[in-house]
C-alpha cells in the first residue's frame, strides 16, 4: 500500500484529502507545520508528498527544496498543495523541485489523478 504524507495545517483540507486517498486504498500520514512534516518526510519515507505552500515554521517552498536536495529524499514526488494560483506560485514551485501543483479547491478526482500519475512515474 503506497504511503502519502499529507503537509498541511489546515485539519478541514488535511482531512478531506485523507477520506478521498484512504478510500483509494492509500496509506495516509499527517504533519501539520513544515519542520514537523520534514522530520516526518525522513523517517517515514513516503511514495508521495502533499505538500501546502504556506505553512508555520517553514513554508512549503524550503520544505520541498531541503527534501530535493537530499540524495536520500530527492526522488519522492511533491505535489505543491496551495490556495495561491498564480502562475509566480507554480514557476517557485518548479524552481525547487516540486513535481507538481494542485489548488486546494480540489475535485476528488483530480487529486487522485495527480497522485496516481506521480506514483506511476508518468509525469
Amino acid at each position: 500500500m503506497p504511503k502519502i504524507l499529507i503537509i498541511d495545517d489546515s485539519p478541514t483540507i488535511v482531512e478531506m484529502a485523507r477520506v478521498v486517498l484512504e478510500e483509494a486504498g492509500y496509506e495516509v500520514l499527517k504533519a501539520q507545520d513544515g519542520q514537523e512534516g520534514l522530520e516526518s518526510a525522513r523517517k517515514e519515507k513516503p511514495d508521495i508528498i502533499i505538500l501546502d505552500v504556506m505553512l508555520p515554521k517553514m513554508d512549503g517552498y524550503n520544505v520541498c527544496r531541503m527534501l530535493k536536495f537530499d540524495d536520500k529524499h530527492k526522488n519522492i514526488p511533491i505535489i505543491m498543495f496551495t490556495a495561491k494560483t498564480s502562475l509566480e506560485d507554480e514557476k517557485t514551485a518548479k524552481e525547487v523541485g516540486a513535481n507538481g501543483f494542485l489548488t486546494k479547491n480540489f475535485d476528488p478526482n483530480q487529486l487522485l489523478d495527480v497522485v496516481k500519475k506521480h506514483l506511476e512515474g508518468k509525469v
